[in-house]
């Protein structure tokens, strides 16, 4: 179970490239693997709780056997002092199975708290690990939405400056110069037809104008 965490980390770090080669989405596979650390958590906590219940349960019957060897000892003094040495002896008796109980519980329950206090600290270090490793989850799904980000953002961006989308202005562009050609050719066409009838009015006006000019001069002859 705990060489689960180690690996989680091995492959969070040194193997996430690997993952992000094969197209696989780094931020569902980090939801994913901090589901598996949760479970990995839990069934810690659960196998902490058994081993702390079995150590109390050890001591229980420890201190339950000490308190009877001692209560024993006194009982044996107490019929030795009556006078009953027959039920001081079979006391002093009961008394030494408790101690050989409390001999064999002894070991058993120093092993049973030293196992509870190494998975204590195990699944202290787990939970830290879990912590950093969601710090680091969250920065990584950061990084990976700011990268996706900047690949979309870069492939449209080359996309519009491609070959397909440049040789489409060019193409408008001549259109464009094409009608601007035409029209230019139209007013050029529109003023020479208009030529011909400023021409035939400038006529016109310049005899009226001449005729004019012959009148004020008859007058000044008059005169």
């Amino acid at each position: 179970m705990f060489q689960f965490f180690k690996r989680v980390k091995t492959y969070m770090g040194s193997e996430l490239n690997a993952a992000l080669d094969k197209a696989e989405d780094p931020v569902k596979m980090l939801d994913q693997f901090m589901r598996e650390m949760s479970v990995d958590i839990r069934e810690a906590e659960t196998a902490t709780a058994k081993q702390l219940a079995n150590e109390k349960m050890l001591k229980k019957k420890l201190d339950e056997a000490q308190s009877m060897a001692a209560k024993r000892q006194q009982q044996a003094a107490d019929a030795v002092e009556a006078g009953n040495d027959d039920l001081a002896r079979r006391a002093l008796e009961d008394k030494q199975n408790y101690m050989k109980q409390a001999d064999a519980l002894q070991p058993a329950h120093e092993q049973a708290a030293a196992d509870s206090a190494a998975l204590r600290e195990k699944l202290a270090e787990m939970k830290r690990e879990y912590e950093e490793m969601e710090l680091k989850k969250d920065s990584l799904k950061a990084r990976a939405e700011s990268a996706k980000t900047r690949t979309k953002m870069n492939r449209t961006l080359s996309s519009v400056g491609g070959d397909e989308s440049r040789q489409g202005f060019d193409r408008m562009e001549e259109k464009v110069m094409q009608y601007e050609a035409e029209a230019e050719t139209s007013e050029d066409l529109r003023s020479g037809s208009r030529s011909l009838d400023d021409e035939l009015a400038a006529l016109k006006k310049g005899n009226a104008v001449d005729d004019e000019l012959a009148a004020l001069k008859q007058q000044f002859k008059k005169e």
